[in-house]
């Protein structure tokens, strides 16, 4: 039973200046280079062979399957990025060599409904035998996501069909029944996509099936510990020792609703907790939901970095302790940004908190996209906050950082994540809940939104996030008495809110970042909203002691770096005055257009012969110019830097 559900968009067209930018280039280059990449067709990359495994899994091919234990996943999400792009962008000849492999997918399930080319073709008799190790549930997931995003937008169920027929075999498997096994994924995945299933098909057995893998982890016995003592070590075993707690990898130590700090690895638990936000919402499960309101507190506010990355350790790719952040050795992961959105996103469906919003924000415009080079076809893996060449090509410990994008992965999760992301950033924008329609991210476009019975059309035009001065027009069907909420951003000191000319006092409107207006509206009223971007100095909490003594730069929601190419080398040595004055311009010829942030800093000057002296440093005077974080390493390799000394 869905109690207090904020819903989405019924429909969205996004023709926003940047974000259109990077939807045609999803469309016109990352799903084509994603698809020749699944293929084996990109020179100097490592090779996928995940459409291969398909045909050999169909019998249409021999060999041997290859990849990661989870390959199938890359197909899932490609799919899942093609369907968002047709729902902006509609293409015959894309959706035709969708529906190829949709029927290749068709053509590889096997009788009782299962679909895993790594156990079909390599250990058939080994089928749920290690869930810990083994992303058959994971894998799973991701194509239940493609097939609903695939339908929403097509129409056409063959691929509903396919995932429908894997989540009812699954579900005869998985449960509390002792016929059936009490185990639960290692890597959490899908049960935030059982919810997107139950609310496509209206079936209540996917929700149950959601809820169960969510409340049977972490009860004792332990399912791991039982699987454990049948298999053999798996494939991670040596590595997920290193954690204190073995369980807290995949986040199994606890049950979930008694877990109040993120441990383990970051992806796994950002997309454990997306789906706890949905479930809290469908079933108004309020102990759940004031769990992971709690998770959220402790991420966003103690181990969250300013671009919205997560996970600073490389051991497990993980969440290591409370202001943990080194910004040299982060791993920050793509993946992790990626599923931060997708949380930030469930818990605005659950509350609207602008606290939700302003994450999802930061997140977007900084921590997924800086995966991705302006081209499209070169990736990172990981996304530091700092890097000095040198010390990634000698040191074993940054030997996870890459000083620049990758053609592909053998491991490729990120770069199919990032461009279901993009493609599908319409989703993101809006949201209404009876007499209200919430905008939640200030994005050029139209969208149409049930509000007090109606449909309501909202178009936005801005120059986001270049400049602060938003139009909203609001057109319902017929003039009616309802509410619009507007976030007014974390970030932003000052907003001005003018309907139809005339100023509109916020006063005691403001509820947790939204200001509501609530009137009789019209078809033709007008909303201009200004938030002014100023360039401001970011410090971290004093517990944060790689932050200590140092400043990051930001305007509006971009998070701001230096990097070598503009200011030379030797970066941490740069000291930046108190009383320095910073200056922003946009400069449509770099970077595909960005606002760059110039002024004055101090650099030391060198004592050639001394290692070590007792004399303070002569400081002189240096120019320097800041770039959008999300667009480093897009010109030439060389030093980075996001946090800066402050004198």
């Amino acid at each position: 039973m869905k109690v207090n559900l904020n819903t989405r968009a019924k429909r969205v067209e996004v023709h926003d200046a940047f974000w259109r930018t990077y939807m045609k280039l999803v469309r016109d280059q990352v799903i084509p280079y994603q698809w020749e990449a699944l293929n084996d067709r990109i020179p100097n990359a490592s090779p996928s062979h995940a459409i291969e495994n398909l045909k050999i899994a169909a019998g249409e091919a021999s060999g041997d399957f290859h990849g990661m234990v989870f390959q199938d996943s890359d197909v899932a999400k490609w799919l899942e990025a093609v369907a968002y792009s047709l729902e902006t962008d509609p293409d015959d000849q894309l959706e035709q060599t969708a529906d190829e492999v949709i029927d290749l997918l068709g053509r590889a399930q096997q009788a009782d409904g299962y679909l895993n080319t790594y156990f079909t073709i390599k250990e058939p008799e080994n089928r749920w035998g290690s869930l810990m190790h083994n992303h058959e549930l994971y894998c799973a997931g991701h194509f239940i996501e493609a097939a609903v995003a695939y339908y929403n937008t097509t129409g056409k169920r063959k691929f509903l069909d396919i995932m429908c027929r894997y989540a009812d075999y699954i579900d005869t498997v998985f449960g509390e029944d002792d016929s059936k096994l009490s185990g639960y994924p290692g890597h959490q995945e899908i049960e935030l996509a059982l919810v997107r299933l139950y609310r496509v098909t209206n079936n209540d057995k996917y929700l149950k099936l959601s809820q169960y893998f969510i409340d049977a982890r972490g009860n004792k016995p332990h399912y791991f510990d039982e699987e454990r003592e049948k298999n053999a070590p798996g494939v991670f075993e040596e590595m997920v020792q290193h954690f204190d707690h073995f369980f807290e990898y995949n986040q199994s130590h606890k049950p979930v609703r008694e877990q109040d700090k993120a441990v383990g690895h970051a992806v796994r638990a950002v997309y454990m907790y997306t789906a706890m936000a949905d479930l809290a919402a469908e079933t108004g499960d309020h102990v759940l939901a004031e769990a992971t309101k709690t998770l959220w507190g402790n991420v966003t506010q103690c181990q969250m970095y300013v671009t919205g990355g997560l996970g600073s350790s490389v051991h497990g790719e993980a969440f290591s302790f409370d202001y943990d952040l080194p910004n040299d050795l982060c791993y920050t992961e793509t993946c992790a940004s990626v599923g931060l959105v997708f949380w930030a996103r469930r818990m605005l469906d659950l509350e609207a908190n602008g606290a939700y919003a302003d994450v999802l924000e930061r997140a977007l415009y900084n921590g997924t996209i800086s995966g991705m080079d302006l081209d499209g076809q070169k990736f990172f893996y990981v996304n530091p906050l700092e890097v000095q060449p040198d010390a990634v090509e000698v040191r074993p410990e940054k030997g996870h950082i890459t000083t620049e994008r990758q053609n592909w992965f053998s491991c490729a999760c990120c770069p199919p994540n990032l461009a279901r992301l993009i493609a599908s950033v319409g989703h993101y924008i809006y949201g209404s809940k009876k007499n209200t329609g919430y905008v939640h991210l200030y994005i050029g476009s139209e969208a149409e939104l049930n509000i007090a019975s109606q449909n309501v059309v909202l178009k936005q035009a801005s120059n986001y996030p270049w400049d602060g001065d938003i139009k909203l027009s609001v057109k319902p069907e017929q003039a009616a008495e309802f509410t619009i909420a507007l976030r007014i951003p974390g970030w932003c000191r000052e907003a001005t809110i003018k309907i139809n000319g005339e100023i509109f006092d916020t006063g005691s409107n403001i509820d947790k970042g939204y200001v509501y207006i609530k009137r009789h509206w019209t078809q033709n009223d007008v909303i201009e909203f200004e938030l002014p971007l100023i360039v401001e100095r970011v410090k971290s909490h004093p517990k944060v002691r790689a932050n200590i003594g140092k400043v990051a730069l930001q305007r509006g929601p971009i998070v701001y770096c230096l990097e070598e190419v503009d200011n030379g080398s030797n970066l941490p040595s740069l000291r930046l005055p108190e009383n320095a004055l910073l200056q922003s311009q946009f400069e449509p010829d770099l970077l595909g257009g960005v606002t760059i942030i110039t002024g004055e800093a101090l650099k030391p000057k060198a004592n050639e012969n001394q290692l070590y002296t007792t004399s303070d440093p002569e400081y002189i005077k240096t120019d320097i110019k800041a770039v959008p974080y999300y667009a480093w390493c897009n010109r030439q390799k060389g030093e980075m830097l996001v946090w800066m000394h402050e004198k």
